[in-house]
């Protein structure tokens, strides 16, 4: 059950037969996972699903290791205690890959709760094509050989448009047309493997992790390029051509600088950690803060008719928070609150991420979770 646009991420009803066992499944595990423990009538009475569906459900489960028996509720209850059951999140291990950086691609051993258990990077060196395409499968076989429990599956956050199969159609700053990243690392490690853009992974940690709503969330990624993932509904969205949120190449200068994608004056070659942080490295504080301004006011002229269109209810920043926090973040709330209806602005919500460098890594791990467990 990968986290395919237009279905929502978490399940919440039973349905009918045909579906019904992987379904039922998947929705006790994310009672499980994302409510803690409850008792066998619990499940029942939340998913709606009989005693003996559950009874059969829960004891498959448990014989997986995807949950365990806590002992009976506390408290003075007439009749017999109930037996708790709780998510076992040690029974897997998932690899995490975040190649949105500039200088190094960073790697992550995480469990099923989504605690980070080890980190690896591997520089870059400027490397693309398949050399780039190398690193990774590099560095998603010293992660893999590293973890100490059953690899569930490898999730990867890349920048660029990025297909249902995990072929990366175009990723300018990595030298990547049609870079099936997904058959690759899947041929090299046996796993099952689920690629996603970054900025889409960002946003699925944002749902899994971070507290975003559930009705319409923007997250931007701010590292080697520039983009946008959009939730709503809970459900992904990824458009025709599977490119929805690529604002990093919408043109806000002309004339403007030359960007990778062959064009010029793109948001990205204002916006993205390499060129932002050469363009302040010259500066005294003052002209800095002048810098950042203007990248942040051309960041929330390209995102309000975005937020507009789809009414969104909040805006999260997640890269470099000394970069994108104080007169960035600034001048972009000013710039969208300007652009947008009095009804949307007051009540959208624009922060930075707190969920820091592991956003993406987070990100890539819901993806694996939702596609093999169909819980987030």
């Amino acid at each position: 059950m990968p986290a395919t646009p237009g279905r929502a991420l978490r399940p919440t009803t039973k349905v009918m037969p045909g579906q019904a066992r992987v379904y039922n499944r998947s929705l006790v595990l994310q009672s499980l996972y994302r409510d803690g423990a409850q008792s066998r009538a619990d499940l029942a009475r939340v998913t709606s699903l009989t005693p003996v569906t559950i009874g059969a459900l829960v004891s498959e489960l448990i014989t997986e290791g995807l949950a365990v028996e806590l002992g009976t509720r506390s408290g003075a209850r007439v009749g017999k205690p109930a037996t708790l059951v709780g998510f076992e999140p040690s029974a897997a291990h998932i690899v995490s890959l975040d190649l949105s950086r500039d200088v190094e691609f960073r790697g992550a051993v995480l469990d099923l709760a989504g605690t980070v258990l080890t980190t690896a990077t591997i520089p870059r060196e400027g490397r693309t094509g398949q050399a780039a395409a190398q690193l990774v499968v590099d560095l998603a076989t010293e992660l893999t050989a590293g973890a100490e429990r059953p690899v569930l599956g490898i999730g990867v956050g890349s920048p660029g448009v990025v297909d249902p199969e995990g072929t990366v159609l175009s990723a300018p700053n990595l030298g990547w047309s049609g870079m099936p990243l997904a058959r690759v690392l899947h041929e090299a490690l046996g796993r099952p493997v689920h690629v996603v853009n970054d900025a889409n992974a960002a946003a699925l940690a944002e749902h899994g992790f971070g507290g975003a709503e559930d009705t319409g969330v923007l997250v931007l990624t701010v590292g080697m390029g520039v983009g946008a993932g959009i939730l709503l509904d809970g459900a992904l969205v990824r458009g025709d051509r599977f490119a929805a949120g690529e604002i990093g190449h919408l043109i806000v200068e002309e004339p403007g600088l030359p960007c990778a994608c062959g064009r010029s004056g793109c948001l990205e070659r204002l916006l993205a950690v390499p060129q932002l942080r050469a363009r302040l490295a010259e500066l005294d504080t003052a002209q800095q803060q002048e810098v950042l301004a203007k990248a942040g006011t051309s960041l929330g002229i390209a995102l309000a008719p975005v937020i507009s269109t789809l009414d969104l209810g909040e805006v999260v920043l997640t890269g470099p928070p000394d970069l994108l926090g104080g007169a960035l973040l600034e001048a972009a709330t000013t710039a969208i609150r300007r652009r947008v209806l009095p009804v949307v602005g007051q009540a959208l919500v624009i922060r930075l991420s707190t969920l820091h460098e592991n956003s993406i890594l987070l990100g890539a791990s819901v993806l694996v979770l939702s596609g093999e467990l169909g819980v987030s």
